[in-house]
């Protein structure tokens, strides 16, 4: 697969408010588009961040409402954490991967190995009474964003449920993609030439985890109120109707550190 030379273009869209449960994001996102005159074209890939997806599904676990059980709470003592924090992640996840002081990894009933199962306490109001958990389903939201806009300006785009992953032998978060439409999320080049005719064995190219991190660069983790990112000049090979999200996932029986 030769790739014609590219040159990529991201857009963060100002002025989007804050997402309240039961907002059609779907709306915020074309009313945003206008108000910063960027017309969307075919091609195109739209980076959304789990969080406002989160707000606007109402993903929210008031923390006085769990009662904690005897494994959230010997693991609290380990890690330093709320154990009703620790029960939320708990039922979020189907192993438990790591815990340490300060430090909780699992794995996500979606397959995601995350600190706290995506469970997060950042930018949500109230968040000393309440936490925020990913998407039910992140490919199906992105699924329903996309169909939006085909349906409303007459496009195919891409889109994109990013969130911030710690990354093994790595300091620092970098943006992950969690969900995807319209994109082929992995790419696999395992037997093309590489510059000197010898056949790639074991290359696959993370596609959506490629774009989300520079999506959420853009985008920024602290109080930017950046949360939409239109990515403009992605390869038009990596632009169709591919797996989900989930494919990115590393099979538990072919994941060395579990």
């Amino acid at each position: 697969m030769a790739l014609t030379p590219q040159t990529m273009r991201l857009t963060t869209l100002a002025d989007v408010p804050e997402i309240h449960p039961g907002d059609s994001l779907a709306a915020v996102l074309l009313t945003a588009l206008e108000q910063n005159r960027i017309a969307l074209a075919d091609g195109d890939v739209v980076a959304v961040c789990q969080k406002i997806v989160s707000k606007a599904e109402d993903r929210f676990v008031e923390l006085d409402t769990v009662a904690p059980g005897s494994r959230a709470v010997e693991l609290a003592q380990v890690c330093n954490k709320d154990p009703r924090f620790v029960e939320v992640v708990l039922r979020q996840s189907s192993q438990v991967v790591r815990c340490a002081k300060d430090v909780l990894i699992v794995r996500h009933r979606l397959g995601f190995v995350v600190a706290n199962a995506g469970v997060d306490q950042s930018n949500i109001a109230n968040a000393g009474s309440r936490v925020l958990l990913l998407p039910e389903d992140p490919d199906r939201s992105a699924v329903l964003l996309r169909d939006a806009i085909a349906a409303r300006l007459g496009v195919r785009v891409g889109v994109l449920i990013t969130d911030s992953f710690g990354r093994a032998w790595r300091l620092g978060v970098c943006g992950t993609c969690i969900g995807c439409a319209g994109l082929v999320p992995l790419v696999d080049a395992r037997g093309r030439p590489d510059r000197f005719g010898r056949p790639l064995r074991v290359t696959q190219i993370a596609v959506a985890d490629a774009i989300a991190a520079a999506a959420a660069l853009a985008m920024g983790e602290a109080d930017e109120g950046r949360p939409i990112v239109v990515v403009s000049g992605v390869a038009s090979e990596f632009l169709a109707d591919g797996a989900p999200a989930t494919h990115l996932v590393r099979p538990a029986e072919a994941d060395l550190f579990l």
